[in-house]
């Protein structure tokens, strides 16, 4: 029997098998189990040794400090905390973000919110392609400008972003 072919590695894609060993090492009894925000036993100790090793290792991949990474749930929770957490920090300098009408549904519900808060939302139409036009990304830009949030990858349409270009313009 054929298997079916998984198209939809934009939304979920399965561990790869050194990382799901790493992981299950940390689920058992026999591992290093715990929370690791417990600070008054081993178990924690352990733990919290582990996820602080994980986050040097992502950390030199992407040439970050380590203090800059932050563990979310998942892409849902990373959306909000990421826009919500850059408008409000931005907002004295303005209340103007830009993003795309073929956004993620996370991304689209949290820039609604934002609307209610009394951000203003700029929602880009893209080319028949799924691209963004980037003079009309340059066009909608302004002084109060404070976010461009733009998905480098679709996971509906599979369209890939030329984020290198967008972030030039911003």
């Amino acid at each position: 029997m054929k298997l079916p072919i998984y198209l939809d590695y934009s939304a979920t894609t399965p561990a790869d098998s050194r990382v799901a060993e790493k992981m299950a090492a940390c689920m058992t009894i026999d591992g290093d189990f715990g929370n690791p925000a417990s600070r008054s036993h081993v178990f924690g100790w352990k733990s919290d040794a582990l996820v602080n090793e994980a986050r040097q290792h992502v950390a030199a991949l992407i040439n970050a400090d380590p203090k800059e990474i932050v563990w979310t749930s998942g892409a849902t929770e990373s959306d909000n905390l990421a826009i919500k957490g850059a408008a409000h920090f931005y907002q004295r300098k303005g209340k103007h973000i830009i993003t795309c009408k073929t956004e993620h549904k996370a991304v689209l519900d949290t820039c609604r919110q934002l609307e209610r808060e009394g951000f203003e939302v700029t929602y880009l139409d893209p080319e028949a392609s799924g691209l963004i036009d980037l003079a009309k990304l340059e066009a909608a830009m302004r002084e109060d400008t404070v976010l461009v949030s733009i998905m480098h990858v679709n996971n509906e349409i599979g369209v890939i972003q030329d984020i290198a270009a967008i972030g030039k313009l911003c």
